[in-house]
């Protein structure tokens, strides 16, 4: 179990990025990937990545090494750290969790339910089922083979609706068996100093609509091209990621690159409030509330 480790999490554009770098060249440390969109190629600039510059200043990890066309979960993320521990890559150098993706930290400090390996097949027939009969068909599906977990996901909910029927398929368990179930955390929650972004929803705003001018002006729609030239399944996260519907609209002729813009920016003030809830309500005292706003 690794000891002493910083966690920052905190909503997109919040400047979580430049806070972890500011801690890492301070005190050499390791800087790893804790957001599940930013670890997918293809998307630098969409998913704002750190750059050339700081990847070059102070070693990141598991940031942009996914294939956009390969599901990815959790449990894959937790995985893939459980390998950069074994392969001593974190060893006597202060470890820097950072990202927006709450699920991570929650596996990372209290363990993570075991899941059974899903055949392909069995999961290209429930997301094809999804794509062809909808969530709210699948939910009635779920609610005979799990009550349980059907009675906590709302039927628009297609991707978890999927995933619950896809796990009773494979191992003939209900998810809501596996999920009470855990494994050892890997980071220990005591001696860790675990903070998370607060700033103010005006200023976040604000940053959030620059930002999204500045990755127009960078060249995001030249990854948006490269990613649909990939010809990925619309419901992979990839294919979701903010900015990627909007621009694709507008490459298509359907929207001007003004309305995809807005549509993105409201569409990452959304996401960027719903992060907020959730850490507020899931995270405990025992996480330092930051009100700065990092650049």
């Amino acid at each position: 179990m690794l000891k002493g480790a910083t966690l920052i999490a905190g909503p997109t554009a919040s400047g979580k990025s430049a806070r972890a770098l500011e801690l890492a060249e301070r005190n050499d440390g390791v800087i790893v990937n804790a957001d599940s969109m930013q670890v997918y190629s293809v998307l630098s600039l969409l998913t704002a990545r750190p750059g050339a510059d700081e990847t070059a200043a102070v070693p990141h990890r598991l940031f942009g090494h996914v294939d956009p066309a390969t599901p990815y979960s959790t449990g894959a993320w937790i995985r893939d750290v459980e390998a950069l521990l074994r392969n001593g890559e974190l060893d006597g150098r202060p470890a820097i969790f950072v990202g927006g993706t709450g699920l991570y930290f929650r596996a990372l400090i209290e363990g993570l339910s075991p899941m059974p390996d899903i055949p392909a097949e069995i999961r290209e027939m429930w997301r094809s089922r999804l794509m062809a009969e909808g969530s709210q068909a699948l939910h009635r599906i779920l609610m005979e083979k799990d009550p349980e977990s059907a009675s906590r996901l709302r039927a628009s909910d297609g991707q978890r609706i999927a995933r619950a029927l896809e796990v009773f398929d494979a191992s003939g368990r209900p998810i809501s068996s596996w999920q009470r179930e855990r494994t050892t955390p890997l980071v220990d929650g005591g001696s860790a100093e675990k903070i998370v972004l607060e700033p103010d929803r005006q200023e976040l705003a604000r940053r959030i609509s620059e930002r999204f001018d500045y990755m127009i002006a960078q060249g995001a729609l030249d990854e948006v091209r490269a990613l649909n030239a990939l010809d990925l399944d619309p419901a992979l996260p990839a294919a979701k990621a903010i900015g990627v519907p909007e621009l694709t609209a507008y490459l298509a002729g359907e929207i001007s690159l003004d309305e995809a813009a807005t549509r993105a920016k409201a569409a990452s003030r959304q996401y960027a409030k719903r992060q907020m809830t959730w850490f507020r309500n899931q995270l405990g005292e025992d996480w330092r509330r930051d009100k700065v706003l990092y650049k």
